[in-house]
């Protein structure tokens, strides 16, 4: 079939809670993508994503580093999905490198995509729900080193339509209002990407994931009625002495104030991505920007309303016929 995919490689790329992602090649364009199937018994999962993705649409993907979606077919009751084939994950490329930190240049240039990208996102009222670094993709690590998409909306909602008290994120990453139960919205994500940027700066989680309780705890100690903030005083400041180039010891001490803002306990007082992005954290020599800023390919920017159409390639045959 002109339009059809076939199986490019006999292994996937990865599987999660809803679905297998394979690699396959595009028949007419001869471009590899990568195909998510929903796995049986999760349809509601797929609709969610569908609806995410229509929303997304509205967006130019590129400019907000948001995975791009290119089609979406059913087969044999499984939802389809066709998304732009990237690298490997942040999760991935730091356990090659066995965790080690990142350089801060490099943390810069991933921290203004991912605020580029909740700034997109924020513009559609749409929350992700779920950054982590495994939704974190690298586009081609030599050709673009450090240019990132984020991925996986299978979790993602209308601030409007997440409920109070939803149990959402993985536990290392969870925000503290989806701990305590609060009121939701698009300030979740944000924290989650402060966390992911601790952690590349750090190669560790900088506070107890073991359990809620001793999240919380390390977080804030209880004074009266009020809620003090441990995280932006003493713990980060003794970051700033993990960095080994003392050179860089200005920027260092941007991005752990920038960090700090980004983890305020308190949502209501969480800088907001716009905000974000004019810390001066990222307001450096025009020289610097060009080589820390990802200059993007210019494209056309269009919307296009995703359609699901019924189609039987055969590599579906084969990722699903045990399921």
């Amino acid at each position: 079939k002109d339009q059809g995919f076939h199986q490019f490689q006999q292994r996937f790329l990865g599987e999660g809670t809803f679905g297998k992602v394979a690699k396959c090649k595009n028949l007419s364009t001869n471009k590899e993508v990568a195909i998510k199937i929903i796995k049986n018994g999760f349809d509601n999962a797929g609709e969610n994503e569908l609806k995410a993705l229509i929303e997304i649409s509205k967006l130019d993907a590129d400019e907000y580093n948001l995975v791009k979606c290119v089609d979406v077919f059913l087969y044999k009751s499984h939802v389809c999905i066709v998304f732009e084939i990237l690298e490997q994950s942040l999760y991935d490329f730091l356990e090659d490198r066995r965790f080690r930190p990142l350089f801060v240049q490099e943390i810069r240039a991933i921290a203004w995509q991912l605020l580029i990208a909740l700034k997109g996102l924020k513009s559609i009222n749409l929350v992700h729900c779920d950054v982590k670094l495994d939704n974190i993709m690298l586009v081609n690590q030599d050709s673009k080193p450090f240019r990132v998409k984020l991925i996986d909306f299978g979790l993602a909602s209308k601030t409007k339509d997440i409920p109070t008290g939803t149990r959402l994120q993985n536990i290392c990453f969870r925000a503290p209002e989806v701990i305590l139960g609060l009121p939701l919205d698009e300030r979740l994500d944000m924290w989650t990407v402060g966390y992911v940027l601790a952690l590349l700066y750090t190669g560790f989680c900088i506070h107890p994931w073991d359990s809620e309780y001793n999240i919380i705890r390390a977080l804030s100690k209880k004074t009266g009625n009020q809620v003090k903030d441990k995280v932006n005083c003493r713990s980060f400041d003794d970051l700033k002495n993990m960095y080994h180039d003392q050179k860089k010891m200005t920027e260092v001490e941007q991005l752990i104030d920038l960090l700090k803002q980004m983890l305020e306990v308190d949502p209501n007082k969480r800088i907001s991505p716009n905000d974000a992005l004019r810390h001066p954290f990222f307001k450096l020599e025009k020289k610097e920007l060009k080589t820390t800023k990802p200059q993007y390919v210019g494209q056309s920017h269009h919307t296009q309303k995703l359609q699901v159409r019924l189609w039987s390639p055969s590599l579906i045959e084969l990722c699903v016929e045990k399921d």
